[in-house]
């Protein structure tokens, strides 16, 4: 009976810390490279919310001020249909510093009208998207090159199935992205299981999310993906490849535990 009591004990605490967790932290991590550049990350929001139109988020966001505001995919969720609370939240943000996003899978996923009004939100708001092609941009005297790269929808899902999915290899990155140029190339790419073969392929700091930090860690190691695959490689932290830096947000929307909501500032 005690021992009943006991477990029945531990699992509401894990419950309400969970609800904890869910509803109300958001973290702040900061990553420092002994740069000159801020970069704020926001990764995988889907359809979470930090206060009415995000408010909560964006007022985090300008705090960093930051010089460059990256969104690498799943800003919103294959079930949305409208899209107010994204609208409010890159309003929030849009004259804080230049805004690039790439596509995660669930942008992938609208068609029609909802993705045209979707891509009307970003529009009005300055964002920048890239698929498979690169802006060069002058910040505190540094060129950067910032690549954004769109995967082939079958390294998610395939035949609507999550097995025998396609890979990634340096040869489809050259047939994506072309040969990665001398200079400083930063690349966002949304799917980190690739992580090796983005730093093969050339660029200084990958900047990616998905994994959602593994949704639940135990002891620091993620324990899913959105694959169903467990003990997913690279889930959330700094990946380093003979110099190359591979940078995984954990994200900040879907149910998780002990993996708190984040966004991520790195100094470049």
């Amino acid at each position: 009976m005690k021992i009943l009591i006991v477990i029945s004990l531990l699992a509401a605490l894990v419950f309400l810390y969970g609800l904890a967790e869910n509803r109300l932290m958001l973290i702040t991590r900061h990553e420092s490279f002994g740069g000159n550049i801020k970069i704020v990350q926001i990764s995988d929001l889907h359809r979470k919310k930090f206060g009415k139109g995000n408010k909560r988020l964006a007022e985090r966001v300008r705090r960093e001020n930051p010089d460059l505001i990256f969104i690498t995919g799943d800003i919103t969720s294959r079930q949305c249909t409208k899209f107010s609370a994204t609208d409010a939240f890159l309003s929030g943000i849009k004259d804080t510093a230049p805004i690039y996003m790439i596509f995660g899978n669930h942008e992938k996923d609208l068609e029609g009208e909802i993705l045209k009004d979707f891509l009307s939100v970003l529009e009005r708001n300055g964002v920048k998207i890239l698929k498979n092609t690169y802006e060069t941009v002058n910040i505190k005297g540094r060129e950067l090159k910032i690549y954004g790269l769109d995967e082939p929808y079958t390294v998610y899902k395939k035949d609507g199935h999550y097995r025998n999915l396609d890979v990634i290899d340096e040869k489809n990155m050259e047939q994506m992205l072309g040969k990665c140029p001398e200079g400083e190339n930063l690349l966002l790419a949304h799917n980190p299981l690739f992580a090796d073969k983005y730093a093969e392929w050339g660029a200084d700091y990958t900047f990616s999310g998905h994994v959602h930090g593994g949704l639940v860690r135990l002891f620091g190691i993620a324990v899913l993906s959105p694959e169903r695959k467990f003990f997913p490689k690279y889930s959330k932290g700094i990946y380093s490849f003979g110099g190359k830096k591979v940078l995984v947000s954990g994200g900040l929307g879907k149910m998780r535990l002990f993996n708190p909501p984040e966004i991520v500032v790195y100094e470049l």
